[in-house]
């Protein structure tokens, strides 16, 4: 059985990349692996969560083989952190439909706010580990 949680992002997106590089920081257990939405672990992932290869709406977070998207995704993402972060998972009794419309205002200005880029992430050669690959027993088990 696979342990990690899958964590998807827009790797074009500079307040995506930001998250990724809070998260990588404060994922001290090492439950979540991550991948661009864009690149090929993350395409595997969305068709098996039949979301659209051009899915960009949200982050994905897929745990224990459930789908979480939006902010329900965020909050569950903290929840696995390490530190105080789990507390805000707490927000989690905030009513979804209020708590997604902040999240899908920001997540529709994110580019003009925050800036997008050209290319997607590539992890650096200590951040490997933490990201998603082609040959993952996770990906294996989808096919």
């Amino acid at each position: 059985m696979i342990q990690e949680s899958i964590l998807l992002f827009d790797g074009h997106c500079s307040l995506c990349n930001g998250a990724v590089d809070f998260v990588l920081k404060r994922d001290t257990r090492k439950k979540l692996l991550l991948a661009s939405i864009q690149g090929p672990a993350g395409q595997v992932v969305l068709k098996k969560c039949h979301l659209p290869p051009s899915y960009l709406d949200t982050l994905v977070l897929v745990e224990q083989g459930k789908v979480y998207l939006g902010s329900t995704a965020a909050l569950r993402v903290a929840r696995l952190l390490g530190g105080g972060w789990p507390l805000f998972y707490g927000l989690i009794i905030i009513p979804k439909g209020v708590r997604d419309r902040i999240y899908q205002w920001i997540s529709r200005n994110r580019y003009q706010w925050f800036g997008r880029r050209d290319t997607c992430r590539i992890p650096t050669a200590s951040e490997r580990e933490h990201f998603l690959r082609e040959d993952h027993p996770f990906l294996k088990s989808l096919e």
